[in-house]
């Protein structure tokens, strides 16, 4: 539902801005998005005691000099009691912003720290392969191999120890 809800606002801020003013906005509202991870701060936006010229008060409080376009989508949220979808909609104007502008990030999971240049020589495969611009964020977990995934692409490729070790006795047993 919220997907759904940001969509309609995403498409209007397209509609009402350049590319220009897109990304300044784009920018902005990503500044908000770690203080949702905030308890103190959602229970803020969901309180029915505070008025929503106080909510949008707030939210702007955080913004040093918003430019007009920014205060009124601001205030367009705070009127229709949408504050809280704010992450949702800088998900989807990031998804439409990569789309439009033919650039995608990604991640590059690993159990160990992959080489800054090792990165980039994989963003530039997968750049030219895939005919976009793309950039990878190295992610260590406990992954036992290597995986590349560019989720706005639907694109996962990896290479796992474990995988090869099974194909390696499947094919063992095979010959046998």
């Amino acid at each position: 539902m919220s997907d759904v809800i940001a969509k309609k606002y995403i498409n209007a801020l397209m509609k009402s801005m350049d590319s220009a003013g897109l990304e300044t906005t784009l920018s902005s509202l990503k500044t908000l998005v770690p203080a949702f991870g905030s308890e103190k701060f959602k229970n803020i936006l969901h309180s029915s005691e505070i008025t929503s010229a106080s909510k949008e008060e707030f939210i702007l409080s955080v913004f040093e000099n918003p430019d007009t376009k920014l205060v009124n989508f601001i205030k367009l949220l705070s009127t229709n009691g949408r504050l809280t979808e704010i992450p949702f909609i800088v998900k989807e104007l990031s998804k439409q912003m990569a789309l439009k502008n033919n650039q995608y990030e990604g991640l590059l999971i690993s159990n160990f720290e992959v080489a800054a240049d090792e990165i980039k020589d994989i963003e530039s495969n997968l750049s030219q392969k895939l005919n976009s611009d793309i950039k990878l964020t190295n992610q260590v977990t406990d992954y036992p191999g290597i995986k590349v995934e560019v989720e706005s692409l639907g694109i996962e490729v990896s290479f796992s120890q474990d995988r090869l070790k099974a194909q390696m006795a499947e094919h063992i047993l095979n010959s046998l």
